[in-house]
């Protein structure tokens, strides 16, 4: 993998380690995170410090990838879609100063191999969704979905295994 720094007006990519024949489109805000092979990063996606993408994703445009968010080879993540990684989100302490770093936990999520997220889905912190999973358009995802399953819905619920 090589390392790119690039400053421009139509993106911002700070020591994103990338892979060979990765294509990110114009306007992408990446920052200490890592593209493997042969993905697709789409236009207005930001993707946050410590991020794991595998090999051969798209990650389509207006897409949120915060810290903590591991996505494995071969995965599809559809527009507009949001990862969390807090699950008390504050912007002050109860005395109302405003919370640093170490006033909140980040919560890892894990997108294993194959897996499919639809367009406008949200998942939360702390979630799996297993080996080819497809989560469905406009999903919000408050548990682990298992390998082969298909789950909709807010909050998303088992279909069935695909």
């Amino acid at each position: 993998m090589k390392e790119l720094v690039i400053d421009t007006d139509k993106q911002i990519l700070n020591h994103v380690k990338v892979g060979k024949e990765v294509k990110i489109y114009s306007f992408v805000n990446a920052y200490h995170c890592s593209i493997d092979d042969g993905s697709k990063i789409g236009t207005f996606v930001e993707i946050q410090r410590g991020v794991t993408i595998g090999k051969n994703c798209k990650i389509s445009s207006h897409t949120f990838i915060c810290e903590g968010v591991h996505i494995e080879d071969n995965v599809f993540v559809g527009h507009n879609v949001s990862f969390i990684n807090d699950r008390i989100p504050r912007a002050t302490n109860l005395d109302g100063s405003p919370q640093t770093d170490k006033d909140w936990t980040m919560v890892e999520t894990f997108i294993k191999k194959g897996a499919s997220i639809g367009t406008s889905a949200t998942i939360l912190g702390g979630i799996t969704i297993g080996e080819n999973a497809l989560v469905g358009a406009g999903a919000v995802v408050t548990k682990d979905v298992p390998a082969n399953a298909l789950v909709h819905g807010n909050p998303a619920k088992f279909v069935r295994f695909i």
